[in-house]
């Protein structure tokens, strides 16, 4: 009879966990038969088990909800607020009779004939506590002993353990084929096995979330609210100790969330916003993480009268607070006592909870985030891991230490050689470049404070945000790992998502790449759907771009996106040749603007700038810093470099033009016109006037070769005897006096420079046309 008692309790409970968000969906949609017939499935099987096991006071409630869901069933009764009240009421109750039989402690029944009354149709409202879960034993079972699981997963673990020592001598000891295949169907076994255990500690987060529609509209109803729930990612599963563990932070955030964000239905309407407040709480599995969202449409945090009150309280000084950039300033939230709000309610803003809940969050080797939008609401991000969780990795070596990457984390491993792989450094931000895609850069060593070698490979790693490559020093092995959570203080580094103890027996970190990408202060720009794009979305989008000190002394910045990388190239790879400055550098030459001299330097920073298809070089004096752009830019006069002004921490920042730096160069990359020099005095064209027009981009010669048709000839205005015949070829006359002779002379004084070459561009440009 203790078995099938004990059964039976298990079995009410875990009915009763999901049923209470049952019975508030059926009040909203009271025409809905399949959540009707649920709850009244649940009552008559509570009756019929009452029976047998000889539960009078259970088969009285059961029996009376009954006839009343019967009555709704046939019509005959309105599932009105007062009726529903007085059946969660009643399933309340059984609730409490079961745990109190679970922990053997009496429980008085003085209330229960109340309870039976509050479900006729003239009743008064039922008073009972609706959300008062009476005792609750310690110790949990679903058919099996939660301890008896955790041996299971123990033994299982030591097996798999086991496996990789055997695997791993057999490698290095060599074998009989007969033995690597026995040892083949046991890993095949095993793997099986451990998939199979690691099922049973496995729950749906759904029991997790079933309470929630119930606690939500009981909330709500004792503030004067009204507050619409919506539940996402039901079927992520989780160890169920850690379902447990995030039972009391979850539920204090979402009351904190109704009471402290969500506005009264008055003030929304003031604000533009439904009267009915909005709540979602989400999960889903990143990694061998599981992350649970609980987002609210209200008020957010109020950051200015948090911060006060932090100075207020001695917290922090003002000096400090004027120092905090915006996450520490919301970081205050978790300050022990300290609350943002002035009233206190029954529900919240006694400056308690919130340092509980990071501290019990932290505690299962977990991290807590905000994200506060002032006037529209905020989002909690709890993550914790899956613990006693078996995960294939990748092992990698750090200087002299061993670290764990989960496999799924990572897109591939490339090593540092070859023309596919570079790593450029970007102001003060290093970047990799593989195969023509260009990626944050994260060098592990000196982000945990090791003394690594030089990094010779690259893990790709990939994210919920973005990917990044993490430079580590080698690749060891793969290995099945169970994975548990480390100290609190290891996991509130950010950078690790738990330990393992692999075949070699020493204790092994793992790494939580998102973790790393967040300390090392990556930002991934996420792309948006053409169809979700708003105007005022495309407003608030910043362009990066790289900040630095120009050649003259002027701080400019340009786009990031037309950078390819910033490299120093020796000054003495710079010439002037073919009419422009030119650099030559990677065994190509490339055009390179300059806006200053060189004097007194040995090497110089170069901008590589591509657009996709050519690649041009512009010179600066030291690249300081990527930054966002502001979205207003004073527009600069003129037709030059600069297209505009901005104001960066305060500093007027000239932004320079890269469709003007391509196009100067594509003018000088262009094709030049070919000159004829017909010079019959003494060579004076070769000597004085061809360095003149080269420099100007047009090349010169003194004879026609042939298949050869020059653009232009220039001949001395007494000597044109040897002009060519070809009347398509524009002439230039160069005369030798300063003042033309009376009469129409279209001749030009040779010494004229101005002149001459507005000349030339005209006749080039006839000629051309023509």
């Amino acid at each position: 009879m203790d078995d099938l008692l004990q059964e039976f309790v298990a079995e009410t409970r875990e009915t009763l966990e999901a049923l209470a968000g049952e019975i508030v969906a059926w009040e909203a949609q009271p025409t809905d038969g399949a959540r009707l017939d649920a709850i009244f499935r649940f009552v008559h099987t509570v009756k019929g088990s009452c029976g047998f096991l000889d539960l009078p006071r259970l088969s009285r409630l059961s029996h009376a909800a009954e006839d009343v869901l019967a009555a709704v069933r046939e019509g005959t009764r309105a599932p009105d607020t007062a009726l529903v009240n007085a059946v969660l009421a009643i399933v309340d109750r059984i609730g409490e009779i079961v745990e109190a039989i679970d922990a053997g402690v009496p429980l008085d029944d003085s209330s229960e004939d109340l309870l039976v009354a509050a479900l006729a149709e003239d009743a008064r409202p039922v008073s009972h506590n609706l959300t008062n879960t009476g005792h609750r034993a310690p110790a949990r079972s679903v058919r099996l002993s939660v301890d008896l699981l955790d041996r299971m997963m123990s033994g299982m673990s030591d097996m798999v353990l086991a496996r990789n020592e055997l695997a791993r001598r057999l490698r290095d000891e060599g074998s009989d084929p007969r033995v690597e295949a026995a040892l083949e169907r046991l890993s095949v076994t095993v793997a099986e096995m451990r998939d199979a255990v690691t099922r049973t500690r496995m729950q749906k987060i759904e029991a997790l979330f079933s309470a929630l529609p119930r606690m939500v509209r009981d909330t709500a109803a004792e503030l004067g609210k009204t507050v619409a729930l919506t539940l996402e990612g039901s079927d992520v599963e989780l160890d169920r100790e850690m379902i447990e563990m995030m039972r009391d932070p979850l539920v204090h955030i979402i009351r904190n969330a109704i009471d402290h964000g969500i506005e009264m239905p008055a003030a929304r309407g003031r604000a533009g916003k439904r009267e009915m407040g909005r709540l979602t709480v989400s999960a889903r599995q990143s990694g061998n993480q599981i992350l649970v969202e609980i987002a609210d449409d209200g008020q957010g945090v109020d950051v200015p009268r948090l911060v006060a009150k932090a100075v207020e309280r001695g917290v922090c000084t003002s000096a400090d607070a004027e120092r905090m950039n915006d996450a520490a300033r919301l970081a205050l939230i978790f300050t022990p006592g300290l609350s943002s709000r002035d009233s206190v309610t029954s529900v919240s803003g006694r400056g308690v909870g919130m340092d509980v809940v990071r501290a019990n969050v932290e505690q299962i080797g977990g991290r807590i985030a905000l994200s506060n939008r002032a006037g529209q609401g905020l989002a909690i991000t709890i993550q914790v891991p899956l613990t006693l969780s078996i995960m294939p990795t990748i092992v990698i070596g750090c200087g002299d230490q061993r670290f764990a990457l989960p496999r799924a984390s990572i897109d591939e491993i490339v090593t540092l050689r070859g023309e596919t792989v570079r790593i450029d450094t970007v102001g003060d931000a290093a970047v990799a470049t593989v195969r023509g895609t260009r990626l944050p850069l994260v060098t592990l060593a000196p982000l945990l404070g090791l003394t690594g070698g030089a990094a010779r490979t690259l893990a790709i790693v990939g994210t919920r945000d973005g990917s990044y490559a993490l430079a580590i020093d080698t690749v060891l092995d793969t290995e099945e790992l169970v994975i548990k959570p480390a100290a609190p203080a290891v996991m509130a580094t950010g950078v690790y998502a738990g330990q393992s103890l692999p075949d070699s027996g020493l204790p092994m970190l793992l790494l939580d790449g998102a973790g790393i990408a967040a300390v090392a202060g990556l930002h991934f720009d996420r792309g948006i759907m053409a169809d979700e794009v708003q105007p005022e979305a495309l407003a608030d989008q910043q362009v990066p771009a790289l900040l630095f000190d120009d050649l003259d002394g002027q701080r400019r910045a340009m786009a990031l996106a037309a950078i390819d990388r910033v490299e120093t190239v020796p000054v003495g790879a710079i010439r002037r040749a073919g009419g422009c400055l030119r650099l030559t550098v990677d065994g190509a030459v490339l055009p390179i603007r300059l806006v200053g001299d060189l004097a007194g330097r040995d090497e110089l920073p170069v901008l590589r700038l591509t657009d996709g298809s050519s690649e041009i070089a512009y010179g600066i004096a030291e690249p300081l810093d990527i930054v966002a752009l502001p979205t207003e830019i004073a527009p600069a006069r003129g037709d030059g470099l600069v297209a505009g002004v901005v104001l960066i921490e305060g500093e007027q920042v000239e932004l320079l033009d890269p469709l003007a730096l391509f196009a100067d160069a594509e003018s000088v990359s262009a094709e030049p016109a070919l000159c004829l020099l017909r010079d019959d005095d003494a060579g004076w064209m070769n000597v004085f006037l061809r360095p003149v027009l080269e420099m100007a981009g047009y090349r010169c010669v003194s004879r026609i070769e042939d298949g050869c048709r020059p653009a232009v000839t220039l001949t001395m205005a007494a000597g044109d005897a040897g002009a060519p015949a070809d009347d398509a070829v524009p002439v230039v006359r160069l005369r030798r006096e300063r003042t033309a002779p009376l009469g129409t002379d279209p001749s030009i004084y040779r010494y004229d420079k101005d002149a001459l070459l507005s000349a030339l561009a005209h006749a080039v440009a006839a000629r051309r046309a023509g």
